[in-house]
């Protein structure tokens, strides 16, 4: 029956396009919308169409539309015909909902999923690849260190910034790895990690040990360039990248000792200049680094509170609860003074002040708006903290050029 309809629908319809195609042609493309439930009879949609022949010129006078009607209410059943045949190309709700979701997790998708090949991407997520935030915030101390160790005058050693920007990302991973592997039973009970290659179970334990081993044997490269001291000194930092993990399971001040590990090139980077250490202005640039860890990973340790308090571990954020700004500004003045006060034993010029300052309201930027009840937002402020660290590398590059 619904072909035998369809058939003469056509016929009528070919036969009225002989005789009145400029017209009809405008009224199936308005027909066509993706509206499947549009009453073509109502008089809104008849109005409408009424308005649209006049706009087009076709019609000599308004009562001319009387001798369309017919045509219209033809393209409407015929319509309604083709979105309920079985043979039609619409997609039915649920498929649409699942394409839409489908498109929706394919936009989710990172470089590593697109570039490399299947058994190399859970190696790349071990080492957090796809999230280049954790090595930022690894390289800015060691960046801020061998630029305020250039001579007066002159720019920072670009192979050294390589050679350590290089280490940062190999250093990051590793200390991931390292983490995923002891936190492993953990991590299956936080939203935010479940879905890591170790608990996953995308890698076995002895996969991530393979793969740490590999990163740290790079790693050992990065210091054989480096001078003896800068040797024993990159070195000694071991310690610290594999105790960290365990900490959160003993203090609420995890955050702290991860700004002693994470701002260890904050002495290194004069190290490896230097051949020594200038304590007047690398434990200020020191101090200043584990400061603003203390900002940032207060900020971040809030995503997880809840989950942290129901697998029992401890973090700043449970430490501080509702006086969480009060502290973070009393770390954030710390950093700023300290990062000032290493400045001035540099004998840094004014444009290192002029960038601490605006480093200074980026700052307090996140302190002051950021929402703490919100993951989204915390993740947000975390992130932008790259922003912070390239405002006062900028300030000891300019503030070196003009000493």
């Amino acid at each position: 029956m619904a072909f035998y309809r369809l058939s003469r629908i056509a016929r009528s319809l070919h036969r009225r396009r002989h005789h009145h195609c400029p017209s009809l042609s405008t009224a199936n493309s308005y027909f066509y919308s993706p509206q499947p439930s549009t009453n073509y009879n109502s008089p809104p949609t008849r109005r409408r169409l009424h308005h649209l022949f006049d706009l087009s010129g076709n019609f000599g006078s308004k009562n001319q539309w009387h001798n369309y009607s017919s045509s219209i209410r033809s393209i409407g059943a015929y319509h309604e015909l083709i979105q309920h045949s079985s043979f039609s190309t619409a997609a039915p709700d649920g498929k649409r909902e699942e394409s839409k979701n489908s498109n929706s997790n394919n936009g989710d998708r990172s470089w590593i999923d697109v570039y490399l090949p299947e058994n190399a991407r859970p190696y790349a997520r071990l080492a957090r690849l796809d999230k280049p935030i954790g090595t930022w915030l690894l390289a800015w101390p060691c960046m801020w260190s061998i630029t305020i160790a250039a001579a007066p005058g002159s720019f920072p050693e670009i192979k050294m910034m390589m050679l350590f920007g290089t280490g940062a990302l190999l250093l990051r991973g590793a200390g991931c790895t390292i983490n995923d592997l002891l936190d492993r039973d953990i991590d299956t009970k936080v939203e935010r990690t479940r879905l890591r290659p170790i608990a996953s179970g995308a890698l076995s334990p002895f996969q991530g040990v393979c793969f740490l081993g590999f990163q740290l044997l790079l790693g050992l490269g990065i210091l054989l360039q480096l001078n003896n001291f800068s040797g024993v000194l990159g070195a000694s930092s071991l310690l610290l990248v594999f105790s960290y993990p365990l900490m959160k399971r003993l203090t609420f001040w995890p955050q702290a000792y991860l700004g002693l590990t994470f701002n260890w090139g904050a002495l290194l980077g004069w190290a490896a200049v230097k051949g020594s250490l200038d304590p007047a202005v690398v434990l200020p640039l020191y101090a200043a680094g584990v400061f603003w860890t203390l900002v940032y990973d207060t900020i971040y340790a809030h995503q997880d509170k809840e989950d942290d308090i129901r697998v029992g571990v401890k973090s700043t954020a449970l430490r501080f609860g509702d006086s969480t700004k009060e502290w973070v500004s009393g770390f954030g003045i710390a950093c700023i003074s300290s990062l000032a006060l290493s400045g001035y034993n540099a004998e840094l010029e004014w444009p290192y002040y002029t960038f601490l300052a605006a480093a200074s309201a980026q700052l307090a930027w996140q302190i002051s708006t950021v929402e703490l009840s919100s993951r989204a937002d915390c993740n947000r402020k975390f992130v932008s903290n790259k922003w912070f660290g390239a405002a006062v590398c900028s300030g000891i590059l300019f503030g070196r050029l003009l000493s």
